[in-house]
């Protein structure tokens, strides 16, 4: 589909503009939490992203699903099962049934932490923070869930520092029909090469060893690279000496102090 492929002019372009004004004042590399600070709280909660967000981080990395009433909601999984104190597919839940379930995941002190909205989110992020999400369902790839997820981002005043990601080109391509505007990022677990459609990409970090190169390719288009590396910590040395634009991590607070930065 050569028709939806950004142009590596573009692509710099449309990452430079988040580097020059959202994230301006932010030292590379970019910090990007993972779901939250999961280390010190149960994932993909509001406790774990305010976390994240103390320490420092420079984007928020989160999971999206949708409820059965068409609410996007922030979880990694399909089913509630592993994270809250229900069991069933959240497709299967409408938002307020949902918001009767734990989500503390069995975490002492965090009983009363539910599964939260992407709005619920949005809220409570800073102006200089970046917004990752990833695309968990084929849900994304119809033109009007699309849609609705670029109109709701909009009314929330985060639109302009959003990116979503996904392991599935053929949502991204989706998104980009429905909101040509979107910043897309593709995340792979085998890719030597990086593909040159999204204006961000990552890859599972072993494959930088076989192929240091990657960082490089990507950045000459002008995407920027995260590796797909949550316990990044022993490898910081790697990472930077390949120039990485941002690194992901479960423990940002952590991280940062490895890398030298104050949070």
């Amino acid at each position: 589909m050569a028709e939806l492929k950004q142009s590596p002019k573009n692509a710099d372009r449309a990452m430079q503009r988040l580097a020059e004004t959202v994230l301006a004042s932010r030292e590379k590399p970019y910090l990007m939490a993972h779901r939250g600070n999961r280390k010190h709280c149960p994932e993909n909660t509001l406790a774990a992203f305010r976390r994240a967000l103390e320490e420092g981080a420079d984007i928020l990395e989160t999971d999206l699903h949708l409820t059965c009433d068409g609410v996007f909601v922030c979880i990694h999984d399909a089913t509630v099962d592993r994270t809250t104190d229900g069991t069933g597919a959240v497709a299967d839940y409408s938002l307020e049934d949902l918001k009767q379930l734990s989500a503390g995941a069995g975490w002492k002190g965090f009983e009363d932490e539910r599964i939260p909205t992407l709005a619920e989110l949005a809220a409570i992020l800073p102006a200089d923070v970046v917004l990752a999400l990833e695309l968990k369902t084929d849900v994304f790839l119809e033109p009007d869930v699309c849609r609705r997820l670029q109109d709701e981002l909009a009314q929330s005043g985060v639109d302009d520092r959003t990116m979503v990601i996904s392991f599935s080109i053929e949502r991204l391509r989706a998104v980009k029909r429905a909101a040509p505007g979107m910043l897309t990022g593709l995340i792979s677990l085998s890719s030597l090469w990086p593909d040159s459609e999204p204006e961000f990409v990552g890859v599972f970090w072993p494959w930088l060893f076989l192929n240091p190169l990657f960082v490089r390719i990507a950045q000459r288009r002008g995407q920027f690279f995260c590796p797909l590396d949550p316990l990044p910590d022993g490898r910081l040395w790697w990472y930077r000496l390949l120039g990485c634009d941002s690194i992901l991590s479960d423990d940002v607070g952590t991280t940062l102090a490895k890398l030298r930065r104050k949070g």
